[in-house]
């Protein structure tokens, strides 16, 4: 089974940068899509990025994209969000998901993490 563990979350001034981590096992980056999602305190869940490694495709919410990045390591079967000029509308519990590959970034994750809070500070 598919397990998925979050680190790098914290508190960060606005502007601010922090890099979440995501730690998958039970799987390779050749079968799955990695998504990070976020929610906010009273707010639905939103998908905010998500990478096929296999394939190369990414893609980025609008509303973090030119800010965000997301990365995949083969070697230590990790994907990172690097988080640069945060706001506190980013404050959120951030969230790992994995979907089949097949299935890929757009039609639901099978697999989640327990989640990560960030918090920005205005």
């Amino acid at each position: 089974e598919v397990q998925l563990v979050e680190s790098g979350g914290g508190w960060v001034q606005s502007g601010g940068s922090l890099r979440l981590s995501c730690a998958a096992s039970g799987t390779t980056f050749d079968d799955v899509a990695i998504a990070w999602f976020r929610q906010a305190p009273g707010k639905e869940r939103e998908e905010v990025s998500c990478i096929s490694p296999s394939d190369g495709f990414i893609h980025y919410a609008d509303s973090v994209k030119g800010r965000f990045t997301i990365s995949n390591d083969f070697h230590k079967n990790m994907v990172y969000l690097q988080m640069n000029s945060l706001k506190p509308e980013d404050t959120a519990v951030y969230y790992c998901a994995a979907q089949n590959v097949v299935l890929g970034c757009f039609q639901g994750m099978a697999y989640w993490g327990k989640g990560s809070l960030v918090t920005v500070s205005s």
